[in-house]
């Protein structure tokens, strides 16, 4: 195995002192009063021998390794993947690099994920937690590293978030099917005790109080993260076969392609049998006949907030937390029906 190349080795190359070499290669040079040339010496010779510095080392001495922990349920889910990629880009402008993993909200393989991103030294957490976590993310608070929740709360820790207002969105949503004429309004969601699902099943029944319309139990349908596909095809039936609702609301767009499909196998055509909302896009609605509405969330702003916090909070002291709700808006195409 080929020896690694130390400081001291650059330094003995050209027969100056380590540390005049440490100085140069971490951007020092002019606080040390090191020459230009010596300086270009010094770089070229680090190249020629091809010194990597040892991260592990420089980020023990800082104490600070420049990376931030992300954590979100699935990076495949488009939702998830898109505000990754904001978080990362962000993160690059602020001098720090992203790592990630998928929960599958999943409370062990978060707590594992938690411990990797541990044992690598993150100087700070970004989650969209699973449920039943509540104990993990208030063990990273009493270790002081700063977490920031994203998509997800939890209402009685004291940590900074960033979300939306999801019973308003969902709210939305079902009142432009009543807008546009439907009165027997399904849901699908997924059965867990997540704030952000709590909230869109509780802005879904708000709607339809508000507008008179009574609420039947067997109108909303939860169905499994862990076993979508099987969950979904099973439960979504017996509301479609015979029909029995006018119109579906799909809290996730996950839910909502395994639920199109569903649709598209019993022949019920959309919107005319039968009107759709989905909560979030996704690239398949784009290969779907009748374009689908949808709750967008703005991924731009939700990443650079989540950014913002992180930053903020590992360059104050504050013990304040910050709420911050971005706003929703409802993009309104033919699968809901006409106007």
């Amino acid at each position: 195995m080929e020896k690694k190349v130390a400081l001291k080795d650059v330094a003995q190359h050209i027969g100056v002192s380590a540390a005049l070499v440490s100085y140069v290669l971490n951007g020092k040079e002019k606080e040390a009063r090191v020459g230009a040339e010596m300086a270009k010496r010094i770089k070229k010779a680090a190249a020629e021998l091809n010194y990597q510095p040892n991260l592990i080392a420089k980020s023990l001495k800082m104490g600070k390794t420049k990376t931030i922990g992300l954590i979100v349920a699935d990076i495949s889910n488009p939702f998830f993947s898109t505000i990754a990629r904001i978080i990362e880009d962000e993160a690059k402008k602020h001098g720090y690099v992203v790592i990630f993993g998928s929960s599958d909200e999943s409370a062990d393989k978060q707590l594992d994920l938690i411990d990797v991103f541990s044992t690598r030294l993150v100087d700070a957490f970004i989650i969209a937690p699973a449920a039943g976590t509540e104990e993990q993310i208030q063990n990273i608070i009493n270790r002081g590293v700063p977490v920031v929740l994203m998509d997800r709360f939890f209402p009685n820790l004291k940590v900074d978030c960033v979300h939306i207002n999801n019973l308003n969105a969902s709210g939305k949503a079902v009142k432009q099917l009543i807008k546009n004429g439907r009165k027997k309004i399904g849901m699908l969601a997924y059965d867990t005790t997540q704030s952000h699902m709590q909230d869109r099943k509780q802005g879904y029944k708000a709607a339809l109080k508000e507008k008179n319309i009574r609420f039947k139990k067997e109108w909303l349908i939860e169905a499994s993260y862990q076993h979508l596909e099987k969950d979904v095809a099973d439960k979504i039936k017996p509301l479609l076969k015979p029909l029995q609702i006018d119109a579906l609301f799909f809290a996730t767009n996950s839910l909502a392609v395994a639920g199109l499909k569903e649709i598209n196998k019993l022949g019920i055509k959309v919107p005319d049998d039968l009107a759709i909302i989905s909560f979030d896009e996704s690239d398949a609605f784009d290969f779907f006949y009748s374009p689908v509405t949808y709750v967008s969330q703005s991924l731009a702003d939700i990443g650079k907030e989540a950014i913002k916090l992180v930053i903020n909070r590992l360059h104050s002291k504050s013990k304040k937390n910050t709420n911050v709700i971005v706003e929703a808006k409802l993009i309104v195409r033919e699968s809901c029906g006409s106007l």
